[in-house]
């Protein structure tokens, strides 16, 4: 279990460098364009993604920064938001490399910001839900970014084991 939740990280990571290569080399109107996802743009959506992350880093760690709203606009720049997901995408890397089984298991409470009623359960189920919702969002920035024009890349969990993630196998 331990190694299924860093190959996650590490799969994480590389799918965000991946999709991020390919945003990055659209114009910046293109990136900011209304696509009528749940947050709109890819700007919208890359940013929810790494607001969702640090609101679950901050519950799982009780360090960083926990923004209040589900749409926060945490960067208003591309380079920004690319610098601060690789950072993102290192700390999480970092909190599977100290994972226990134990911890993994052991009940997890905490409050979401949609309904701020208490919530508990095994920290195992929250793991795999940030590493789900990073997938569901990037599916949508793919679909946004063939939209524009953009190429169709392949962020498939078994290419990257297949490719660089080998050590997981």
């Amino acid at each position: 279990m331990l190694n299924h939740y860093r190959m996650f990280a590490a799969y994480n990571a590389w799918a965000n460098r991946a999709l991020y290569e390919e945003v990055g080399k659209l114009d910046d109107a293109a990136y900011r364009k209304d696509l009528g996802a749940f947050f709109g743009s890819l700007h919208g959506t890359l940013n929810h993604l790494l607001t969702a992350d640090r609101i679950w880093m901050k519950r799982f760690t009780g360090e960083g920064e926990a923004p209040k709203s589900l749409d926060t606009i945490l960067h208003e720049d591309f380079a920004g938001l690319r610098t601060a997901r690789q950072a993102e995408d290192a700390r999480l890397a970092a909190f599977a490399a100290s994972l226990t089984k134990e911890r993994i298991v052991a009940d997890f409470t905490y409050s979401p910001l949609t309904n701020p009623a208490v919530v508990t359960h095994p920290l195992g189920a929250a793991l795999t839900h940030l590493f789900n919702h990073q997938t569901h969002h990037r599916g949508q920035c793919h679909a946004m970014l063939t939209a524009l024009g953009g190429p169709s890349i392949t962020l498939d969990l078994i290419y990257f084991v297949r490719t660089e993630g080998k050590e997981f196998l």
